[in-house]
């Protein structure tokens, strides 16, 4: 089994008991992180509507609830919020906790949509998990309408951790598998999440990557510790 296929048959697995896993590992605040993402968004977008939101990796379809919700708390109006996903085992789940918002079993880098046909498009915790990520931004480029923005949230590498960030990558590495491997009784899928992490870019290096796939970084912010940072560029 390619590398993809794996990481895709192991969310699968987890989906049932993913979102238990995530508020309990997480202790709730990526709730503030999502909330600070859409927000920010919306402000750069500078409109007071939006035509389509995608989000790519939407597992559960958590993000795409924060991006209603927020855009509701802003006077937005949304026309349509997409999400993709390779699972069908998340889209499954998603599908009953958001049923009113669209779907689509795909890859990020095979987005079954029109050129420059989204305004806004999301990955939240999911582009480390992209093992094409090259072709998977400028697939994202090519599905965002000119000025559009695309919103990355993800744990990155930090190659000089503080004081702090050895704490975090203790938690991460030694005491968050055990506690996501005991809910969802399935240890392998929870001791991935530090590996990906490891192996996964810098800050400096995403943001690389999204200028050579035609982006212009508009902000970039490292949240509790740094274990979570957010990118979010404007399609040029």
């Amino acid at each position: 089994m390619e590398k993809q296929e794996k990481i895709v048959s192991m969310f699968d697995d987890i989906a049932p008991t993913y979102d238990t896993a995530n508020r309990v590992m997480s202790m709730g605040v990526d709730r503030s992180w999502r909330k600070k993402a859409c927000d920010l968004s919306y402000s750069y977008n500078d409109s007071d509507s939006v035509d389509m939101i995608v989000d790519v990796a939407c597992g559960t379809g958590d993000m795409m609830d924060y991006w209603r919700k927020q855009a509701q708390v802003g006077g937005i109006a949304v026309g349509k919020i997409v999400g993709v996903d390779p699972s069908n085992g998340m889209l499954d789940v998603a599908k009953v906790k958001f049923p009113n918002f669209e779907y689509h079993t795909a890859k990020a880098t095979e987005i079954p949509l029109q050129n420059e046909s989204a305004d806004i498009l999301s990955i939240t915790y999911g582009i480390r998990n992209v093992v094409e990520r090259e072709a998977a931004l400028k697939e994202f480029n090519r599905v965002l309408k000119k000025s559009g923005l695309v919103v990355i949230l993800e744990f990155m590498k930090n190659e000089n951790p503080s004081l702090l960030g050895q704490i975090r990558d203790f938690y991460m590495n030694r005491i968050l598998p055990k506690v996501g491997g005991f809910i969802s009784k399935n240890l392998e899928a929870y001791e991935y999440l530090p590996n990906s992490i490891e192996t996964f870019s810098t800050v400096e290096n995403m943001q690389n990557e999204l200028k050579d796939a035609g982006f212009e970084i508009l902000y970039t912010q490292s949240f509790s510790m740094d274990i979570s940072t957010l990118i979010i560029a404007r399609k040029l």
